[in-house]
This record gives structure tokens, C-alpha cells and sequence, in this order.
């Protein structure tokens, strides 16, 4: 176990060391929740770097008013968050190649299936239609229903890192799940009855 505060304190005057040893503190649980929304490992540890890189240049501005764990979660959301609006902007402005041919109006490309890599086989299938309803679903429902239920992080924590009070988070979590039974039903019409 290591002292979260003391490597903060250590990182803000420039320690590689206690970077690195919050990063091998943090960095699975981290990457598992910016895979959880960006859903490409690549990007995944790219923003990943990031985050840490973030952690870097402004922990000497840490007031320690919430947890070590709560501040990191929490760049790593928006960044996450951040990162797909970007994505999604480029996309708007044409800056991707098409995904239809241009004479028959048929898609070129699917898109990626995303398989999440710490579920085990027999639920892929499950976890892939969980993780595509999971995109139709708000940015803070998203956020509330991926810390709570994918991660397991408590309402409280969550509620911190959203900046949220604990029932905003409950009532968003209820919507979230609310949601994703609609979404799921249409993969799974016969369960539920």
C-alpha cells in the first residue's frame, strides 16, 4: 500500500519515481475505466498517458479536499470524455474517410466490435451488447453507470468525482439502468417477461 498524499506531495516537485509508483498504484483500474468509454485500447492508453502526464503538471495545485483516487478518476473521465467529443467532432468535419461507397450508398466499414478484455468468454457476447447500450446513454449516466457497476467504485466516490451529490448519482445510476433495460430489450426481447 502505498501513501497516496506523500507521492503527490513527492510528484509536485517533479519525482519521476513517485509517478511511477502512483501509476503502478492506479494505472489498471485507470485503464479499465477509459476502456470502459473509449472502447480501443489504444486510445485507451493513450489517454491513459495523459492522465498521467495531467497528474504530473498539476500536482502541486491538489488542495487535497478529496482523495488521491477521486482526483485521478476524475481527469481520467473527462478526459475520456474529452477525447471522444474530439473524435466525434473530426468526424462531423469530414475529416475520416467515408463509410459509404458512393455509388450504392452501402456501408463500407462496420463498426468495430468492442470486446472488453477483462470479461471472460462465456460473456463477450453479453458484454458487448451491454457496452453499446452503454454509448446510447448520456454523458453523466454513462460516467455514473460505468464507475458504479463496471469499476465498483461507492455512490460517494462517484458523487465526488462527478461533483455531484449522492442521490444526483443515485437518480442518475436509476435513469442509467432504466435506459439500458429499453436498449437491451431490443437484443433481448424475451428476457424480463
Amino acid at each position: 500500500m502505498i501513501d497516496e498524499n506523500q507521492c503527490i506531495r513527492s510528484i509536485a516537485l517533479g519525482d519521476q519515481d513517485a509517478l511511477k509508483e502512483l501509476y503502478q498504484h492506479f494505472g489498471d483500474r485507470i485503464f479499465n475505466t477509459i476502456l470502459s468509454y473509449l472502447k480501443n485500447e489504444d486510445d485507451a492508453s493513450e489517454v491513459l498517458q495523459d492522465v498521467f502526464i495531467t497528474v504530473f503538471n498539476t500536482a502541486e495545485k491538489f488542495k487535497f479536499n478529496s482523495s488521491v483516487s477521486t482526483w485521478i478518476y476524475r481527469i481520467a473521465v473527462n478526459k475520456s470524455l474529452d477525447f471522444i467529443r474530439s473524435k466525434n467532432a473530426k468526424k462531423r468535419q469530414g475529416v475520416f474517410t467515408s463509410i459509404y461507397k458512393r455509388d450504392s450508398g452501402e456501408i463500407l466499414h462496420d463498426a468495430p466490435d468492442f470486446e472488453h478484455p477483462g470479461v471472460t468468454l462465456e460473456n463477450k457476447e453479453n458484454a458487448k451488447l451491454l457496452f453499446q447500450a452503454i454509448e446510447a446513454l448520456s454523458d453523466n449516466q454513462q460516467t455514473a453507470f460505468i464507475l458504479t457497476q463496471v469499476e465498483g467504485l461507492p455512490q460517494n466516490e462517484v458523487a465526488e468525482i462527478m461533483g455531484l451529490t449522492r442521490k444526483s448519482v443515485e437518480s442518475l445510476l436509476q435513469r442509467a439502468k432504466a435506459n439500458l433495460r429499453v436498449e437491451l430489450k431490443k437484443y433481448y426481447p424475451e428476457r424480463g417477461k
